[in-house]
C-alpha cells in the first residue's frame, strides 16, 4: 500500500506553502504524488535536495531569493512529504524523471535549476533533458563520485555499508538515533552549529514515516548511478556554475574532472565550507543567484 503523508512539516519557511503534484498519467504511478514548496515572485527557481532531506534543506537560502524568483522546492520521490510508493525505483533516472515532471506538469519556463548533491546531479541530467525549459544551472557539490558520504567519517562508512548490506540492512536503516544522525550529518560540514537541532528532528520525523526507511536504502542502493549519469552532462547547453566547498567529501580529480565534462562551466570553492552549503553557506549560492536574476 502506498503511503501518503498528510502531517505538516515542522518547519515553517516564510512566504512558502505546501502544495502537491497528483499523478496524471500512467508513467508517473511509480512516482506517486510529489509535494513541493513554493512562494516569492520572478522567474522560476527549481531547488533540489539531496539524500535522507527534503525541500526544508533550502530554508536559509529561500528568504534570500524569494523577492526575485518564485521558489519551486521539490521533495523527491519517496523524501520529506511526496508519497511512498512500494516497489518505485530510487535510481538517477526515475529521480530526475520527477524534476522533469514538475517542470512540465507545472509548465515552467525559463528555469533556473539549483541542486546540491544529489540534487546537483538531477539538475545537470534535468537540463540535458529539457533545454528549451532551463536558463541556469547552479550545481552544489555535485555528489557525482564513488564513495560520497563514506569519505565523510568511519562511522558514515559503516553506516551506509550496514544500511544496504542484505539481512541486516533493512533493520539498520529503521534504526535512526538522533545522536548517530548528527554525527552523520556533521560530517557534511566545516561549523556542525549549521546543522539545526529543529532541522534534525524534523529529518528525524520525516524518517518514522511508513516504509520511509525502505525508501532510504533503496536511495543509498542507487548511489552508483549517480556517479554513471556523469555521461549526460556534456548535453547541458544552459550556463552552469559548479560550487564546492574546500572541504567537500569530493576529491580534486572528481571536480577536475566536472571541469572537463562542462569546460564552459564556472568554478567556484569555497574556503571553509563543507558538503552542505545550503546550510553552512547560504548566501553564497543566493547572492550569486540574485546576480544574474
Amino acid at each position: 500500500m502506498s503511503t501518503i503523508t498528510t502531517t505538516e512539516p515542522g518547519i515553517s519557511i516564510p512566504g512558502t506553502s505546501s502544495h502537491f503534484l497528483e499523478p496524471t498519467v500512467a508513467g508517473h504511478a511509480g512516482q506517486g504524488r510529489l509535494r513541493y514548496l513554493t512562494g516569492g515572485s520572478g522567474a522560476p527557481l527549481v531547488m533540489l535536495h539531496t539524500v535522507r532531506t527534503q525541500a526544508e534543506h533550502f530554508r536559509h537560502v529561500i528568504p534570500l531569493v524569494q523577492q526575485r524568483y518564485t521558489v519551486y522546492a521539490l521533495d523527491l520521490p519517496g523524501m520529506g512529504y511526496s508519497q511512498i510508493v512500494p516497489g518505485a525505483s530510487y535510481d538517477e533516472p526515475a529521480m530526475r524523471a520527477a524534476v522533469t515532471r514538475l517542470l512540465t506538469q507545472l509548465d515552467l519556463h525559463d528555469v533556473t535549476l539549483l541542486g546540491e548533491s544529489m540534487g546537483a546531479v538531477l539538475a545537470l541530467t534535468a537540463a540535458a533533458d529539457l533545454p528549451d525549459r532551463i536558463r541556469r544551472v547552479v550545481a552544489v557539490n555535485a555528489y557525482d563520485y564513488p564513495g560520497g558520504i563514506a569519505r565523510s567519517s568511519l562511522l558514515a562508512r559503516l553506516i551506509v555499508t550496514g544500511v544496504i548490506a542484505p539481512g541486516l540492512g533493512p533493520v539498520l536503516a529503521r534504526l535512526e538515533p538522533k545522536a548517530v544522525m548528527r554525527a552523520i550529518l556533521t560530517g557534511g560540514l566545516v561549523d556542525p552549529t549549521a546543522l539545526r537541532e529543529d532541522y534534525l528532528d524534523e529529518l528525524l520525523t520525516v524518517g518514522r514515516h511508513p516504509g520511509y526507511s525502505t525508501v532510504a536504502r533503496a536511495v543509498y542502493r542507487n548511489l552508483p548511478s549517480l556517479a554513471a549519469a556523469r555521461t549526460r552532462y556534456p548535453e547541458v547547453t544552459a550556463p552552469v556554475h559548479l560550487i564546492y566547498g574546500d572541504k567537500d567529501w569530493s576529491r580534486p580529480s572528481d571536480r577536475q574532472a566536472n571541469k572537463l565534462l562542462l569546460p564552459n562551466a564556472e568554478f567556484t570553492q569555497l574556503p571553509n565550507a563543507g558538503h552542505f552549503v545550503a546550510l553552512e553557506r547560504p548566501d553564497v549560492p543566493a547572492t550569486l543567484l540574485n546576480s544574474v536574476a
